[in-house]
C-alpha cells in the first residue's frame, strides 16, 4: 500500500515500515494457518526481517477489525495464535522492520510465506514467495521543528500498535494508511506536566493556542477555518471525513510532499490559499477542532494536498533533543482523563541530542 522508505530514528536504528496484504482464495470452509513471514532482499535472498508465533499474531490482523486496545488505556486482549486465516478472508500484515544504523535497506523486498492448509483430511503444508516490492530511494524530509521551542511529546508516533501506525482507511474504493508516520505533539511544562487544573477547561492544556510554525518552505495549498474546538475530555462523535483534521493548514514542500497541521484552533490561521512561507513562520495557533479530545497538534507528511485519500511517508527532524519517554500510552483520548496532568516520564536509552532522526512513540522532546 506504500513504497517503503527507510528512515533513521532516536534508536540509532534504519527502519522500513509499511504493509503486507494477504488474501486466501480458498473456500470459506478451508482455513490457512499462517506460521511465519520472512522478509528477504530479493538480491541476497538474506533475511532481513521475521515474524512467527506471538509476534506475527501481534501484527495481523483481519481488514476490518477493531484495533485492540484502541482506546489507549485497557491491554490489549492476547492475540490468537497460531495465526489462521479463514477462507476467503483478507489480512493486514504490519510490518516493522529494523536495520543496524549504516547497513543499506534492500532495492527490492520479497516476502516469504509458511505455513498449512488446514484440510479435512489434516494440515497441508505450502511455502510461498511473493511481493517484490521495491524501495525508495528518495530520502524522507529533512525538517526544522513544526512548533515553537520548548519541551514536547510525541505521541501516537511510529511504530506500534496506535490510531496512526495501524489505521487503514478504505476510500474511493482503495485501502491506505494515511496516518502511517502522523504525530500528535503535546506542550510539556518544566514539572513534565501536559495540563493543570481542570481536565474540562481547554485553557487547563498547555498545548493549547501554542503557535505552529512552518517546517520548511513552500506555499499554503488547503486551509480549513471556522470549525469549532471540542470541550476536553471525552472523545466527541466522529465528524464527517471533510472535517477529520479540523481547522487545518497544508503546505506544498516539494513535488508530491505536502505538511499537514490539524486541529488548529479557529480564526487562529494566519496564512491563505497561495500564500507563500518561509520556515519558522507560525501559520495558526494549537486548537482542539475535528476529531480530537484534547488540544494537540497533528503534524505528518502527505503525498497529496488532501488527507482522504493520501499516503503518509517517513520525515526526519534536523535537530532535536530526547529527554525521555512515556513508558503507558497516554495520547489524545486518555489525556485529560489521567488522575494528573503530569506525565510519568522515564529516563530513555537515547537521551540526547539527535540529527536528522524521527521521534519514535512517547518520546518527550526539546526542539
Amino acid at each position: 500500500m506504500t513504497e517503503p522508505t527507510p528512515f533513521d530514528a532516536t534508536d540509532g536504528r534504519t527502519h522500513l515500515a509499511y504493509e503486507l496484504l494477504t488474501t486466501s482464495a480458498l473456500s470459506s470452509s478451508t482455513p490457512v494457518r499462517l506460521d511465519r513471514v520472512d522478509v528477504k532482499d530479493a538480491r541476497t535472498r538474506q533475511v532481513i526481517g521475521s515474524l512467527s508465533g506471538r509476534a506475527l499474531a501481534e501484527a495481523a490482523n483481519p481488514v476490518g477489525d477493531p484495533l485492540p486496545g484502541a482506546d489507549g488505556y485497557t491491554p490489549p486482549p492476547p492475540a490468537p495464535t497460531p495465526t489462521v486465516i479463514q477462507g476467503s478472508q483478507q489480512w493486514v500484515v504490519w510490518l516493522d522492520l529494523t536495520l543496524d544504523h549504516g547497513r543499506a535497506a534492500p532495492e527490492v523486498l520479497e516476502h516469504h510465506l509458511s505455513g498449512a492448509v488446514l484440510t479435512a483430511s489434516g494440515p497441508s503444508a505450502f511455502e510461498e514467495t511473493v511481493q517484490a516490492t521495491p524501495t525508495a530511494r528518495t530520502a524522507p524530509l529533512n525538517l526544522d521543528a513544526p512548533v515553537l521551542p520548548g519541551t514536547w511529546y510525541a505521541s501516537e508516533s511510529c511504530c506500534g500498535n496506535t490510531h496512526h501506525r495501524r489505521g487503514l482507511a478504505p476510500v474511493n474504493g482503495r485501502f491506505g494508511v494515511p496516518q502511517r508516520f502522523a504525530i500528535d505533539w503535546y506542550r510539556v511544562g518544566e514539572q513534565g506536566q501536559a495540563w493543570e487544573g481542570d481536565p474540562a477547561r481547554l485553557s487547563s492544556y498547555l498545548s493549547y493556542r501554542q503557535p505552529v510554525a512552518a517546517a520548511a518552505g513552500g506555499r499554503v495549498v488547503e486551509v480549513q477555518d471556522a470549525i469549532p474546538d471540542n470541550p476536553p475530555p471525552h472523545t466527541p462523535p466522529v465528524p464527517p471525513i471533510e472535517d477529520t483534521v479540523g481547522n487545518h493548514v497544508t503546505l506544498e514542500v516539494a513535488p508530491g510532499r505536502y505538511l499537514l497541521y490539524g486541529h488548529l484552533e479557529a480564526g487562529s490561521l494566519k496564512v491563505r490559499e497561495g500564500d507563500c512561507v518561509e520556515p519558522g513562520q507560525v501559520l495558526g495557533l494549537i486548537g482542539n477542532s475535528g476529531n480530537s479530545t484534547t488540544p494537540h497538534l497533528h503534524f505528518q507528511v502527505m503525498t497529496t494536498a488532501e488527507f482522504f485519500p493520501t499516503d503518509s511517508p517517513p520525515f526526519t527532524f534536523r535537530q532535536f533533543r530526547v529527554l525521555g519517554q512515556v513508558e503507558p500510552r497516554i495520547w489524545d483520548d486518555n489525556l485529560g482523563l489521567q488522575p494528573t496532568g503530569v506525565l510519568p516520564i522515564t529516563p530513555s536509552p537515547y537521551e540526547g541530542p539527535h540529527r536528522a532522526q524521527y521521534p519514535l512513540d512517547r518520546e518527550v522532546l526539546e526542539f
